[in-house]
Formats: structure tokens, C-alpha cells, sequence
């Protein structure tokens, strides 16, 4: 399992958890609490904007008050396990109201399963808090699932691009990780500790062309670290400023793994307004992995309209642009497009396999005090036509 899959599984659920259970982002990561200058809840235009109660439907009002106890449903529409759904049972600490300037979120605890229609199911739990004036950030989260995926080598494989091999991975695992951000100023630091038990059953006979070398079953213990520079208007829809990220894990028999690697990530955001409420944004990503990395950790690409693991290397890079245009009242209309290639062998681009995707669609800024649209993209590439119901921006962070 990828180190940073339970993070991104969080995000999602803090997006439900905003909008109450009525849908979900895709997975993403989880929210930290920015100060208090740079977290005041922004709208598209702040200066031209209408209010909230303009007389279309707006649940800010609804978010200020509910907290406690509350059920989650959110669908699953990703390509690479099939349609599904996710649930659970959530706990608020207290109104999301209470954040309104960005210190003082709630902590959020979750647990719940999900179950998609190529047999992929799971359960799982998480919980978010904030410690020392908001200064410290911890997460916890475990699961046990089973995911059924499709293997189509590591790089460039002729034997499996037509012809993947169908795998099962049963993780069992957990995660926790404490961020913690300097003075007032935009910087974080993280560290944190993984550990996961994966069985891997491959549908195909040993000697198959193209099967990668792997152990039954692995454990992979695994030390987190990171460094954040974060300086965006809103964590759900920003319309301006920064994100940038670099990570680095480490896996050794010391920590509890079968086996030493390590991975190295990267990621820079940049969200621009222009003028007539035309929102630009701007995504590169890039990872690699070294060592002897099992073939399920190595990094894919990940872009709308690209099944999750369809395209693996030792390295990746990637690049998507996002124009979106709030065109009429609440109303907006988004388009995107990107690509990405993974190779083996950092040192040089061999047997690279690529791929371009983009899409558009729609958004409604539902929750205006809190920035939030939702909506739906629709995304296309070689592989797929795919849509996903989207709450914030596709690019969640935290």
C-alpha cells in the first residue's frame, strides 16, 4: 500500500464530513490548520461577491452548527476498482463554524468501510486532531481491506499492456504522523511512522510472462517525514496562492519491513486568479523509489481519467493544468488536462511509458463562508472515460 493512501483517504472524508454526508471528494489528504491571516475564509471575489443569502441554496449556516455524531455516505467512482460507495460513522468535536479564521478546527474522528463492484472492499478508521494552539497537528489511521487491481508491469512492458494480470492485495495496517508549524509562518514539518502486513495473490500461474518478483505475503515498516510550505486562501476551492511539498520514507528491517527502500516525493501547487472570475491552477508532481521496493509501492501516476496504478516506474513525473470559469452567479465551468510518464533508473528515461488525459465539467459553490463547490468532472485518456463527483479542488492537500 502507498504511504500517502491513508492521508488521501482522510481528505475525502473531511470533504463529506463538511457537506454532512451528501457526497465526497476523491482521496486525497487530510486539512491542517494554516494561520489565521491566510485561512479567513475567502469567496471567488471577496470584494464583488454576493452574500450568502443571495437566494441560492447555501448550506454555510447548516455547517456551523451541526457537529457530534453523523453519518457518512460517499461514492466511489474510481476507474480502477469500478463504481462503489463508502460509510461510516463520524464524530465532530464541535461546529466547523467555530474555524472560521482558520485556528480552532474541529477534531475529527471516523470509522467506516467501503465495497466497490470488482470485489474491492474494506474498513478502516482515522482520526484528526489539533494540540498546542493549533500548532500541532497528529493523525491516526488503520485498515484492513481487500483491493483488486491490474498489474501492467513497472515502466514500459509489451507483455502486459495489452494483457494485465489481475492481483489481490490485503493490507492490514496503520499509520500515525505528527505535523507540527513554525511561529506564524507558512512552513510545517511532519513525522510519523507506517506499518502494513500485505498479502499479494496474483490470478496467474507462476512462470507468467511479465509477473514480478514478489513475496506472498510483506511487511512493510516505514519512517514518514516531510516539509510543507503552504500559503493558499482555502483548503477546500483555492483560487490563490502555494502549495509545495517534498517527503521522504524510509523502509528497513529496523522499522519492521521485509525489506529496505525508500521513496522521495514531490509536489508543487500554484492557484492564480485572473480577471472576469477566471481561476487558474497549476499542478507538478514527481517520486521515486530506490532500493529493493516491492512492485505495489513503487509510484504511479495519478491524473483524472487515469485508472490509479495503471501506469507505475521506479520515477514518475507529471504535470495537470486547470482553468475554471464561475461564469454565472454560483455557477462555474472547469477544464483541465495533464500528463505524465514513469520510467525505470533515475539517472536515465528508459522504456517510459506516458500518457495525456484531461476533461471538464461543473461546479456549484455550495458552502460560500467556507469556499466549497461541488460538482462533477468528467475525464478521458487512452484507457478510460471516467467521471468523478468532486468536493473542493481535485488537488486537496493538506
Amino acid at each position: 500500500m502507498h504511504p500517502r493512501s491513508g492521508q488521501r483517504t482522510v481528505a475525502a472524508l473531511l470533504g463529506a464530513v463538511s457537506l454532512l454526508g451528501s457526497t465526497s471528494a476523491r482521496a486525497a489528504e487530510p486539512a491542517k490548520a494554516p494561520d489565521a491571516e491566510l485561512a479567513t475564509p475567502p469567496t471567488a471575489e471577496p470584494a464583488k461577491a454576493p452574500p450568502a443569502d443571495d437566494g441560492w441554496p447555501d448550506v454555510s449556516s447548516f455547517l456551523d452548527e451541526k457537529y457530534g455524531f453523523l453519518p457518512i455516505a460517499m461514492p466511489i467512482t474510481e476507474p480502477a476498482v469500478g463504481y462503489g460507495a463508502a460509510g461510516g460513522l463520524t464524530f465532530i468535536s464541535k461546529p466547523l463554524g467555530s474555524a472560521a479564521k482558520g485556528l480552532g478546527r474541529p477534531n475529527i474522528t471516523f470509522v467506516g468501510g467501503l465495497g466497490t463492484e470488482n470485489g474491492t472492499w474494506g474498513v478502516f478508521a482515522a482520526d484528526l486532531r489539533y494540540w498546542a494552539d493549533d500548532r500541532v497537528q497528529t493523525l491516526f489511521g488503520g485498515i484492513y481491506a481487500s483491493v483488486n487491481l491490474d498489474f501492467h508491469g513497472i515502466a514500459k512492458d509489451s507483455r502486459l499492456q495489452n494483457n494485465p494480470l489481475h492481483y489481490t492485495l490485503n493490507p492490514v495496517g496503520g499509520a500515525g504522523m505528527a505535523k507540527y508549524r513554525f511561529g506564524d509562518s507558512r512552513f510545517w514539518a511532519g513525522l510519523g511512522y507506517a506499518f502494513a502486513s500485505t498479502e499479494v495473490t496474483f490470478h496467474a500461474p507462476a512462470g507468467t510472462p511479465g509477473l514480478p518478483d514478489y513475496e506472498h505475503r510483506s511487511n512493510i515498516g516505514m519512517l514518514l517525514s516531510l516539509l510543507t510550505f503552504d500559503t493558499r486562501d482555502n483548503f477546500f476551492t483555492p483560487v490563490s496562492g502555494s502549495f509545495v511539498e517534498a517527503g521522504f520514507q524510509v523502509a528497513a528491517t529496523w522499522l519492521g519491513a521485509a525489506q529496505n527502500f525508500e521513496r522521495l516525493n514531490f509536489t508543487a501547487i500554484q492557484y492564480l486568479p485572473l480577471p472576469y472570475r477566471f481561476y487558474f491552477g497549476v499542478r507538478v508532481d514527481a517520486a521515486s523509489s530506490f532500493g529493493n521496493t516491492p512492485f505495489y509501492v513503487n509510484p504511479s501516476i495519478s491524473l483524472r481519467g487515469v485508472p490509479v496504478m495503471r501506469y507505475q516506474g521506479e520515477q514518475i513525473a507529471e504535470l495537470e493544468a486547470e482553468l475554471r470559469w464561475q461564469f454565472w452567479q454560483r455557477w462555474s465551468i472547469v477544464g483541465f488536462v495533464g500528463g505524465g510518464d514513469a520510467w525505470k533508473h533515475l539517472e536515465k528515461v528508459d522504456d517510459p511509458q506516458a500518457v495525456i488525459a484531461g476533461g471538464g465539467g461543473f461546479r456549484y459553490e455550495l458552502a460560500r463562508k467556507y469556499g466549497i463547490h461541488m460538482g462533477v468532472d468528467v475525464a478521458h485518456s487512452r484507457d478510460t472515460t471516467a467521471f468523478y463527483i468532486q468536493v473542493g479542488s481535485a488537488w486537496m492537500r493538506p
